[in-house]
């Protein structure tokens, strides 16, 4: 039995990822930021099917945000084993336009949180040699995204960060790894595909969106003991639209 923190677990990629590490024994955090009805809902399947889990409410936005959450989690469950920086804010700004303000609450989101999140679970996993560190970026960490460089910027973070922690818990038995989604039928997705399908279709080698279970089939694959020898990586689960 592992026990596992999701950031941003109350629907896309961080629920469906949840629901998965559900299928095997676990003890499963639920983060959420504004949506606890979203989030009671996840706990509750999860329950369903006979694994522990609760919802814990943090706004990533803040500072001291991130070691209350590993607080209250670690209280409820004992120490995180598991750690999924999935939390994620995507706004539409061009960069000519955009306000410090909007700047800064992309990094601390989509990579200061990362950051907060991986230092405070990090010694519990150092003391008991074994632990999985798993951030999930974007394909546009590497092609970057008109209106959107707040967001690319923070995410292309996230592989500096996690190529560092690779290389000072690896002799600890603790692997960091990110998983790079690229089209994911998501609501964001949803949201910023109108007009725009085919296109992004045509871009796309298996010209198809993703699902949520996909990028959450990858993340626990991270996460198991099969992947014990995998750390550094930048796994992109995209159909193609980045290769390498």
């Amino acid at each position: 039995m592992r026990t596992i923190l999701i950031t941003g677990s109350s629907g896309g990629i961080g629920r469906a990822t949840a629901l998965a590490f559900a299928q095997s024994e676990n003890q499963i955090a639920v983060h959420y930021s504004t949506n606890a009805g979203a989030a009671h809902e996840v706990v509750d399947e999860i329950r369903s099917v006979g694994c522990s889990a609760y919802a814990f409410a943090a706004d990533l936005r803040e500072q001291n945000a991130s070691v209350k959450l590993v607080n209250e989690v670690c209280r409820r469950f004992g120490a995180i084993e598991i750690l999924v920086n999935n939390a994620g804010l995507m706004t539409d700004h061009a960069v000519q336009a955009m306000p410090d303000e909007i700047w800064d609450e992309s990094v601390e989101v989509n990579l200061s949180a990362a950051f907060r999140l991986s230092r405070e679970v990090i010694p519990k996993m150092i003391e008991a040699k074994w632990g999985r560190i798993i951030s999930v970026s974007s394909q546009v960490a590497e092609t970057g995204s008109q209106n959107h460089a707040h967001y690319a910027a923070a995410k292309a973070g996230l592989a500096g960060l996690t190529f560092s922690l690779a290389k000072e818990l690896g002799p600890a038995g603790i692997t960091a790894n990110i998983v790079a989604p690229g089209r994911i039928m998501t609501e964001m997705i949803k949201e910023r595909s109108l007009g725009r399908s085919q296109e992004w279709l045509a871009q796309t080698p298996l010209q198809r969106f993703g699902t949520p279970e996909e990028v959450a089939d990858a993340i626990v694959f991270l996460a198991s003991e099969k992947a014990g020898y995998i750390t550094g990586l930048v796994l992109n689960v995209n159909g193609g639209l980045v290769m390498g």
